[in-house]
């Protein structure tokens, strides 16, 4: 039987040399700039996908780009739950948090997603440190009411869905104080409240907060999708403000994608120079997005 030499050859490190060339440009664009990293979905429970994020991430920050990262963890908080024998109702995409779904919320986010994530980072040689929302009051939040409409009256009303937070205030000293150091922030949706409450924060939204904040040059937005679509289909590269209203007026942005074109939208408003919606599946897509001329998923700017 031959045996294959996968040993790497000349050509595929004259190869690595010149993508690290030509990185060059976009290592200088994010030299010292703070890019904050919404991670969730799919990839958050995949290995393999974790140890290539982790690896990305060090990478950046060895290259003094300051990332941020902020993470999701719906699904596994369902799974605890339901274990717990827990329901869950979710209203217009919320999960419906009482007082005791808001302890398990906390247990999950700010406990075991938030270490598994420091760990990866610190197994791939970087220096992470876990914090959540309440820490130094890094996320300050007030109850957010789901407004719906009675299907007998036509008229709206707030709907009371628990301990379901807005962020109204984050605190960007507490991050700022990582930026000269070696770690790297790792933060939970967990918000604290006025009077000391816990309230579950939205992973986009407490993300595009987050980045807001800290006048980010870029909000990345790691979902399961490889960026917004056009009714064809196609994925659509660069959106402008205008381009995104017109979409979601005419329905071609719909469903799960909305919020986060509104994050987007929204972060930018608050000084963030662009956001980026793109597929957290896809292997280095951090770095794709970052440092090359391809990039990755959809560029939404002002």
């Amino acid at each position: 039987m031959q045996m294959i030499d996968t040993r790497p050859t000349r050509r595929d490190w004259i190869a690595t040399a010149r993508t690290l060339s030509e990185a060059l440009p976009f290592l200088q664009r994010y030299d010292g700039k703070v890019v904050v990293i919404k991670f969730g979905g799919h990839a958050m429970g995949d290995p393999k996908l974790m140890e290539h994020f982790a690896r990305d991430v060090t990478l950046m920050k060895q290259c003094n780009v300051q990332p941020v990262i902020v993470h999701g963890g719906g699904p596994q908080i369902g799974k605890l739950l339901d274990r717990l024998g827990l329901g869950t109702e979710f209203v217009g995409g919320l999960r419906v948090t009482d007082e005791e779904t808001v302890k398990v919320v906390e247990m999950v986010l700010a406990g075991a997603i938030n270490k598994e994530i420091v760990t990866a980072i610190n197994q791939a040689g970087g220096r992470a440190i876990g914090l959540c929302g309440k820490d130094d009051r890094l996320i300050v939040a007030e109850k957010l009411l789901r407004m719906v409409k009675d299907p007998e009256s036509n008229i709206e009303k707030a709907l009371d869905i628990g301990f379901v937070g807005k962020p109204v205030a984050v605190n960007p000293e507490v991050l700022q104080s990582f930026m000269a150091t070696d770690f790297i922030p790792v933060v939970a949706p967990v918000g604290v409240g006025r009077e000391g409450e816990t309230f579950n924060i939205n992973g986009d939204t407490a993300a595009g907060a987050v980045a807001a904040a800290m006048k980010a040059k870029r909000l990345l937005l790691l979902t399961d999708v490889e960026g917004v679509k056009n009714a064809e289909g196609e994925v659509l590269t660069d959106l402008s403000r205008a381009e995104v209203e017109r979409l979601t007026a005419d329905g071609v942005i719909s469903g799960g994608m909305i919020p986060k074109t509104e994050t987007a939208l929204e972060a930018i408003n608050g000084g963030v120079d662009a956001a980026v919606i793109l597929d957290g599946r896809a292997p280095h897509a951090v770095l794709l997005e970052l440092f090359t001329d391809h990039g990755a998923g959809t560029l939404i700017k002002a």
